[in-house]
């Protein structure tokens, strides 16, 4: 059974995957592992996942591919290698709200990477829904920094996000150029493979434990990679291929509100009037950007 079987559409896919990559913060904040250490292991057991399929599937494409799609390929797991590292980091040091919130300002960075690298037009619908979602996800941001629901939250956190966001964003473009000629399985295992061997090397030279953790951790790294891992930011990967960067790039940023919901219910951080109004405008303007798609020739 495919994709086709399922009637699944690249902008249900990627909502589905939105919704799962949701779940990541608040993994993370359950964790009590050290930043890093989470990140290694919830990108390790997703290639542990997705690896026999590629090779099970695609076996002779790895050898088909070329020196440059995989020289891409690995600098971008590098890239979400340090995506997560900082990410992971900054929840240790502000809310949830804001840190996820912040790390999605990768819309901005994607569509002038889009513009400059890939030559995909970002046209005035599409540019008014980017700064729609961004105003939404300022807002949350603003909303939440008149409170400080973890103690010692600093500036040094929502720095740490931002520069999740600039990493996330040239993943985000090296996939929309490779999974034009790379299947999604072998794509994956190339870039969680690099990533993988980049935080192992981390936690390392941060002289972490490998594996002094209770059952509890491996359990949450376990869920860290099957739900925003497999079902977030692999199922991500294969809507690259249909849909544009600069649109997956916005639809992302459905992640801060779905995580504020999350954090309500499961961590009991409530979100003020400012966050809640921040997260309608960034779901509008993750719907004027997805309207203007359809609506594409």
């Amino acid at each position: 059974m495919n994709a086709a079987d399922l009637e699944v559409t690249p902008l249900g896919a990627l909502a589905f995957a939105i919704f799962a990559a949701s779940t990541s913060a608040i993994l993370v904040r359950w964790s009590g592992a050290p930043s890093s250490v989470a990140a290694f292991y919830r990108v390790l057991f997703t290639t542990v996942i997705v690896a026999p399929i590629a090779l099970a599937r695609h076996r002779e494409e790895f050898t088909r591919l070329s020196g440059r799609d995989l020289g891409l390929a690995v600098v971008a797991g590098v890239a979400l290698a340090i995506h997560f590292a900082a990410w992971f980091e900054s929840l240790d040091h502000t809310s949830v709200a804001a840190s996820v919130t912040l790390v999605q300002t990768q819309p901005i960075f994607v569509a002038l990477g889009a513009a400059l690298v890939l030559g995909e037009r970002v046209d005035h619908g599409t540019g008014v829904g980017i700064v729609v979602a961004l105003l939404g996800a300022t807002a949350m941001s603003l909303g939440d920094a008149g409170e400080a629901p973890i103690a010692g939250a600093t500036a040094y956190g929502n720095a740490l996000a931002v520069l999740g966001a600039v990493t996330v964003a040239g993943y985000v473009l090296a996939g929309r150029s490779i999974r034009q000629r790379v299947s999604l399985f072998p794509y994956v295992t190339v870039v969680y493979a690099a990533c993988t061997l980049s935080l192992f090397a981390l936690v390392g030279a941060q002289g972490h434990a490998y594996l002094a953790y209770p059952p509890r951790e491996w359990l949450l790294f376990l869920g860290m990679a099957i739900g925003p891992g497999v079902f977030g930011h692999t199922v991500v990967n294969w809507a690259l291929k249909h849909l544009e960067s600069v649109v997956v790039s916005v639809t992302w940023l459905g992640e801060p509100v779905g995580a504020t919901l999350l954090a309500l219910v499961l961590l009991a951080e409530v979100p003020d009037a400012i966050t809640v109004a921040g997260g309608l405008v960034v779901l509008a303007g993750i719907y004027a950007t997805t309207i203007e798609h359809e609506r594409a020739p």
